[in-house]
């Protein structure tokens, strides 16, 4: 039996790293691949071609990767078109976004296959390498595999590679509505990333059910899927920004996201790099669009809209299990009926007892809200001990692995130590109150968050082990692991997903999860004697990973601390001041933001546009440089009826990136911006910024705006450049090794703000 136990608990630990390694493919060098396979090789030169600089909307590398890209489709023989035009999205964020299509005709008249990335890169310092280089990367690699049969699809593939993703979706609100070829598009595989490594989850977009789309994709079978309808419940409950929103939004089509969102300490960063891009990650995103790339080119995507919708979760050797919402409640009441069943017949034969099994719940409460505690002020805790991590505004710090595994193991050495003290009491009484908890979670999502029902899969395999525990004084402990296997793989990835994907402060997720899981594995654990030395055991792996982390906590060239440094010259009063978002200067930054600095009041400035909304934190005065103000010409100004019509145009009178117009609080009753009009949803629900202009070429902004005429307007422009550090008039050193541009906030930047007033 001690064999069996030691076999079975070797078992345990190797289930858990089975359910994080089955979940992507492993690289290995596969540049010899026969020509008809997606080689991660051949697409990682791509990658490396596309990322050499930043190439954001507006910058010099922006045309060179539009250039490659076109050569690069012209190469595999396709004919290639580019769409060109303003939008401003739904958020007010205009650009001139350059589309690049091509099309790989079929032989039906069905609806088109569109194959998506974005090729912009974030301004101003992000190479883009995995956002979305690999997404680049994966398309031309897979359609030179696909053309390589030598076979004509029945459906028409379009490949449309966006732009002006970062700055607004901008790119496909261009082809959505404005392209004829959109009209034709059936379905829409979109490849994203928000980090540089991890698995790349499926999520599905769509107005309707998902019962059709998630029937066709498990048709398609893709060796490693990773999806999960409890993801798509909450993608579905937040406010989604990629391409593919605006295709199901403006467009009614449906379509598939393929994202990646680990090492996001990397995202938008220069990190962003080849280098970082983790190979694996590479690959499965590859195995995802070969096999849907040949199944869905010959599918009929005419016929993919339901009504219905369906539970799915991805298992170890199984791909992708899936069942109708309208399974939800049938097998909630089997788990419940099963449950008191063998409670009933338990007490009746008197193998549990009220009393053990009321003191069953101490353990579980005490370990799950201790634990629960211990992971809401985590990312609290960690921020007050390393007060530096506040400036990295993804909220996931370099050694943020090792910050999960610190938890994760305090969190089990809490569980063993607890049900320690209540050895005595046999299993299968302190089984019955994790059960319950159980069960109520379930009802619970059943009612509130129904992608997430699958919860009960695993727990059916715990009842059983109930029944086994009841049934028998010495049961097998390799069956007991054997039946908590479905919870070990489901539920052990949630313990790192959720604060990878929400970040530290999502901690509580991670701790919660493990004591979960700890109950579902309680038929094993609790058959193992010395629980108070396996409690200590995972006590000393919780101080040495946490002296690991500590010691990792320290930034350096392979981890750079974010830092900030802005001119803002203020026109109106002829006044300078430096600037930084930073909470924590580094020396390069502190030479210009040093004795005489002041904290930013509110109200002091606009909360410039950023992913967010992070204002500056620190300023300090500066000399004043000959930094130019832009022109900004009155065109129109006249009294219709009730309303003044105002019509500016605002030139610039030095090279800049980016102009940012904000309003005192006023309605305003119409506006267009370069011939785009701003929606009214916008202008009803904004607050002072009225538009941000990411501009090309040095290319104008015309306002036209409409407002009540007994109303005062003032307007604020904000026009900023990102050539701080390269600047004739400054001599800014470079950043040392240890240090990066801060990602999400207008950073290196000179701005100069004039605000006029229209009475």
């Amino acid at each position: 039996m001690k064999f069996s136990k030691n076999l079975a608990l070797l078992l345990l630990v190797f289930s858990v790293y089975w359910s994080y390694r089955a979940l992507m493919p492993q690289y290995g060098g596969d540049a010899d691949k026969a020509p008809q396979t997606f080689a991660t090789d051949r697409a990682l030169e791509h990658v490396k071609n596309i990322s050499k600089e930043p190439h954001a909307v507006g910058f010099p590398g922006h045309g060179k990767v539009k250039s490659y890209i076109i050569s690069q489709l012209n190469k595999l023989g396709l004919e290639t078109t580019t769409q060109e035009g303003y939008t401003a999205g739904d958020w007010a964020n205009l650009s001139k976004a350059t589309n690049i299509l091509a099309k790989i005709k079929g032989s039906g008249n069905g609806k088109a296959l569109l194959l998506l990335t974005h090729y912009d890169s974030s301004p101003h310092s992000s190479l883009g390498a995995s956002d979305a280089g690999s997404g680049v990367a994966t398309i031309l690699e897979g359609v030179r595999a696909f053309l390589s049969e030598n076979k004509t699809p029945k459906n028409d593939i379009i490949i449309l590679f966006s732009d002006a993703e970062e700055l607004g979706l901008n790119g496909a609100d261009l082809f959505v509505n404005k392209h004829p070829w959109a009209r034709d598009v059936g379905l829409v595989l979109n490849f994203e990333a928000r980090g540089s490594g991890g698995p790349s989850y499926m999520l599905i977009e769509t107005n309707q059910g998902n019962a059709r789309l998630i029937e066709e994709f498990t048709k398609a079978s893709p060796k490693y899927p990773v999806a999960n309808s409890l993801a798509y419940s909450i993608y579905k409950m937040l406010p989604n920004d990629t391409d593919l929103t605006v295709f199901r939004e403006d467009g009614d089509i449906e379509g598939f996201n393929f994202a990646f969102i680990d090492d996001h300490f990397d995202y938008h960063t220069v990190l962003d790099n080849y280098e970082r891009l983790n190979r694996n990650t590479l690959a499965h995103q590859g195995s995802y669009l070969m096999p849907l790339l040949a199944h869905f080119s010959e599918s009929d995507l005419d016929q993919l809209k339901a009504d219905s919708d369906y539970i799915y979760f991805n298992l170890p050797f199984f791909r992708l299990i899936s069942y109708p919402f309208s399974w939800i409640w049938p097998m909630l009441i089997a788990a419940v009926l099963i449950f008191l069943f063998l409670l009933g017949y338990g007490l009746k034969h008197q193998k549990i007892n009220f009393i053990d099994i009321g003191k069953g719940f101490i353990p579980a409460l005490f370990s799950l809200i201790i634990n629960g505690i211990l992971g809401y002020f985590a990312w609290s805790m960690i921020t007050w001990w390393y007060g530096e991590f506040n400036d990295m505004l993804h909220g996931f710090t370099y050694n943020g692995h090792l910050y999960i595994v610190v938890y994760a193991m305090f969190s089990i050495a809490v569980c063993f130590w607890v049900y320690h003290k209540f050895r005595k009491i046999k299993t299968a009484n302190l089984l019955v109150a994790p059960i319950f908890l159980w069960l109520i979670i379930c009802i619970l999502v059943g009612m509130y968050l129904k992608g997430a029902s699958f919860f009960v899969v695993p727990l059916f395999g715990t009842l059983a082990a109930l029944m086994v525990l009841i049934n028998q004084d010495k049961p097998n402990p390799l069956l007991l692991v054997f039946l908590a296997l479905p919870a070990i793989f489901i539920h052990a990835p949630f313990v790192k997903m959720f604060p990878v994907g929400l970040g530290l402060k999502m901690m509580v997720a991670a701790t919660v999860f493990t004591t979960l899981l700890f109950f579902l594995a309680l038929p094993f654990l609790g058959q193992l004697k010395n629980k108070e030395r396996f409690a200590y055991v995972f006590l000393f792996l919780f101080f040495a990973f946490g002296i690991s982390a500590h010691i990792n906590s320290r930034f350096s060239a392979e981890k750079p601390k974010p830092s900030s440094l802005l001119y803002v010259y203020n026109a109106d009063n002829d006044s300078a001041v430096w600037a930084t978002y930073d909470k924590s200067l580094i020396d390069w930054n502190a030479q210009f933001l040093g004795e005489g600095k002041r904290k930013v009041d509110s109200g002091d400035y606009n909360a410039l546009a950023s992913k967010y909304g992070t204002g500056f934190r620190m300023v300090k005065e500066a000399p004043k440089k000959d930094i130019p103000a832009p022109w900004i010409d009155t065109l129109l100004d006249t009294i219709i009826g009730n309303e003044r019509i105002l019509e500016l145009c605002v030139t610039p009178k030095r090279k800049v990136n980016r102009l940012e117009v904000f309003t005192n609080d006023i309605q305003l009753n119409a506006v267009k911006v370069n011939s785009i009009i701003l929606s009214d949803s916008f202008l009803a629900n904004r607050k002072q910024r009225l538009v941000t202009h990411y501009i090309s070429n040095n290319d104008y902004t015309e306002l036209e705006l409409s407002f009540p005429k007994d109303k005062e307007l003032e307007l604020t422009f904000y026009e900023s450049s990102n050539d701080l550090l390269s600047h004739k008039d400054f001599t800014i050193p470079p950043r040392p090794d240890y240090s990066i541009p801060m990602p999400f906030v207008l950073n290196d930047a000179i701005l100069v703000t004039k605000t006029l007033r229209f009475d």
